[in-house]
């Protein structure tokens, strides 16, 4: 049987018999639909957003949202963010903005005659850095550490994040003028890069009905808060325990490689691109209400896991091929495993 006769439902069911439920995922499983719920009173359509966005969580990783002005990328960043009880802060990135106006700076106290430490903006739980792009070099460098370690050194002092800590990165695709290319260093700290596009003519009635029947009231009014950060880090700890089998971590792995050779790509994908994966394969597996990874859980993590840390070589790139082009050519020449 070559890879082309496998279908999902053969895979699942051929992993399935290695492993028993162990995990107690149904609390889990209830309160990510739950958060999904919330987040369709206003939101029409982007189900992929919606579920990157939970398994981001489950996963403790940051996440990228691109996508044109006005497709919903930063009210549904807010409305996701609202239904967590959790703080929340939201950074405008310009081209005149700072490090200092996002990670905090010192004041001198006159009554006590020392220095102290103001903490920005990104001393929250969940930060939307709106249009990052926009921001330039020096202060998108000011994240690395914040992004990757989950702390900020300021004057050999560190001062850790509270639990949770995530980032979430809107950015404009189109607009060039006064924006900066993101650093290969920086897009490799996001675990997803989502690419937000515009929605179906039915979707597009259906939030014209929405804003009319809401009128002018606030939208995130209705919004309830779902999950404590007790609960967030029970259920990322319980994701952290879904089991992967050996040939998955092997199939993982050979996918990642192939990316490193493949002669359509400049740069390949880094051991940082595997970890996120087997992390998101475990997320989506832990909101199916499953305590094991399948083939169909990485899969469905390649492309937003991929997608923002492949290069593709400058001739192909002329050629209009696209980073998701690649990654599905890379699935239909590794092997599933068996």
């Amino acid at each position: 049987m070559n890879e082309e006769q496998i279908n999902p439902g053969e895979e699942n069911h051929r992993f399935s018999n290695h492993f028993k439920s162990k995990l107690p995922l149904e609390a889990l499983q209830q309160s990510m639909d739950r958060v999904q719920q919330e987040l369709r009173k206003i939101i029409v359509g982007q189900e992929e957003l919606m579920e990157l966005l939970m398994v981001g969580l489950l996963s403790k990783g940051h996440i990228l949202i691109e996508g044109v002005p006005g497709v919903a990328k930063t009210i549904t960043s807010k409305i996701f963010a609202k239904t967590l009880k959790t703080q929340f802060s939201r950074i405008q990135c310009t081209p005149d903005l700072m490090p200092s106006d996002v990670l905090g700076t010192s004041v001198f106290d006159m009554n006590a005659s020392r220095f102290e430490f103001r903490r920005g903006p990104i001393f929250s739980n969940i930060v939307l850095i709106d249009e990052i792009n926009r921001s330039p070099a020096k202060t998108q460098s000011a994240l690395f550490e914040v992004m990757e370690e989950r702390q900020v050194t300021m004057e050999g002092k560190h001062y850790p994040m509270e639990f949770p800590f995530m980032v979430l990165a809107t950015q404009n695709p189109i607009e060039q003028e006064g924006t900066y290319t993101l650093p290969e260093a920086q897009l490799d700290r996001f675990l997803f890069k989502i690419n937000v596009d515009y929605p179906s003519f039915e979707e597009e009635v259906m939030i014209l009905q929405g804003h009319l029947g809401r009128g002018h009231s606030d939208p995130l009014q209705g919004i309830q808060p779902m999950l404590s950060p007790d609960e967030i880090e029970e259920f990322q700890n319980l994701t952290s325990q879904v089991t992967v089998d050996k040939e998955l971590l092997a199939y993982i792995a050979s996918l990642v490689t192939k990316t490193r050779n493949h002669p359509h790509l400049f740069l390949g994908a880094s051991p940082r691109a595997s970890l996120a994966i087997m992390r998101a394969s475990q997320g989506f597996a832990a909101i199916s209400g499953r305590d094991f990874v399948i083939p169909e859980d990485v899969k469905k993590s390649l492309a937003p896991v991929l997608r923002h840390r492949i290069i593709l070589a400058p001739e192909r790139e002329m050629e209009g091929m696209n980073a998701e082009a690649v990654i599905a050519a890379i699935v239909k020449v590794v092997p599933v495993p068996r």
